[in-house]
């Protein structure tokens, strides 16, 4: 065995014992009580070591690469992220020895640069947010190393079919649950990989459960959805960090998708706190979007005289956003007056109302 392939056999090793040690993350209910008859959980991801849903998919984007040969001893492993992801697999390039490069916009948080550090990887920040891909291509030319490209590789380097993936998870926690099947998953799209999973999972559990996928505002992913045209561009990042892209990535596979709702980020941030008051203690942004996504299936889902459990995910939690998202003077600086769409989830939550119809777009 040559010295390439034992490292990566080492490697291997490394990252499954780093998975032995860690557990599954938990699944919390959230009372609906405006819409009786419907369960709400939401998978919190923000146990994981590096605390967000990405902890899975960079444990899986290492272990694809590795497979695949691509890693090699020294040599950097370079990523176009909005941070969450970067932070995670920050985290497995220490356990590997490996130099880390997070090629990011220049908005992202304080708080998620500071963490990508700690674990000994450096930021590269960018001015606009779709010259990410780009950038990261040329670092890796110019280091020999790795561009690790959650976004094309998010799909099929997740065992949708097993290995404890979200959804078996998921499916494996709600056995004991009234309503143990979901009616709707619920997931924002970053790259795609988890709606992906969800999707594929279903089908291939030959569940009625449908996917939900609650896209933010500056992002083309529900246009995609809606109209198939694979070349749509926006020149704006999203602003809710880490879900919504400028352009249509290639782990978003619309096919596995029941439906969609775009969610303006006002409502998403509204959302967070909302929930962030439920749970008592803060959530990122996405989970605000999430919850939005959730209240519109359980509409949906009362209209037609269904009951049964929805869930959502949480995807991170909102300590990375300290500076931003929960910050009342960035906040009026942003020009966000959230006190009204607040009332409005809440309306929907406790009371059964309808969302603001005037600022969603659905697709059901």
């Amino acid at each position: 065995m040559n010295d390439h392939r034992q490292w990566a056999r080492e490697a291997i090793r490394i990252i499954e014992a780093d998975f032995q040690r860690s557990a599954d993350t938990h699944l919390i209910p959230l009372p609906l009580p405006g819409f009786p008859g419907i369960e709400l959980y939401f998978k919190d991801e923000s146990s994981h070591p590096t605390g967000s849903l990405k902890h899975r998919l960079a444990r899986s984007l290492f272990l694809y690469a590795l497979c695949n040969g691509w890693l090699k001893p020294g040599a950097p492993v370079i990523e176009a992220s909005s941070g969450s992801t970067a932070i995670s697999e920050a985290y497995f390039a220490r356990l590997l020895g490996l130099p880390f490069i997070a090629v990011m916009p220049a908005t992202t948080s304080r708080e998620k640069i500071a963490q990508i550090a700690f674990y000994g990887g450096q930021s590269h920040l960018v001015d606009d947010p779709t010259q990410i891909y780009a950038e990261s291509e040329r670092l890796a030319r110019e280091h020999d190393g790795h561009f690790i490209d959650q976004f094309t590789y998010a799909e099929r380097a997740t065992d949708w079919r097993a290995n404890n993936n979200i959804a078996e998870s998921i499916f494996h926690q709600m056995r004991f649950e009234q309503h143990p099947e979901p009616s709707w998953l619920i997931s924002s799209p970053g790259t795609g990989g988890t709606t992906a999973t969800l999707g594929r999972y279903v089908r291939y559990r030959q569940h009625c459960t449908r996917v939900l996928c609650a896209d933010a505002e500056r992002s083309v992913f529900f246009d995609y959805y809606r109209s198939g045209d694979a070349s749509l561009r926006l020149e704006c990042g999203s602003r809710i960090e880490g879900i919504g892209r400028p352009r249509v990535e290639a782990s978003f596979l619309p096919k596995v998708i029941d439906a969609m709702v775009k969610v303006p980020d006002a409502l998403s941030l509204a959302a967070m706190h909302y929930l962030a008051q439920r749970l008592g203690r803060r959530v990122g942004g996405s989970s605000g979007t999430n919850l939005i996504g959730a209240l519109v299936a359980a509409k949906r889902m009362v209209e037609a005289g269904e009951t049964g459990s929805i869930v959502a995910i949480l995807c991170d939690g909102g300590e990375r956003y300290a500076t931003t998202y929960y910050d009342p003077v960035w906040l009026k600086a942003q020009g966000y007056e959230l006190d009204g769409l607040m009332n409005a989830v809440a309306a929907s939550a406790e009371r059964g109302e309808a969302l603001p119809e005037t600022v969603l777009r659905v697709n059901i």
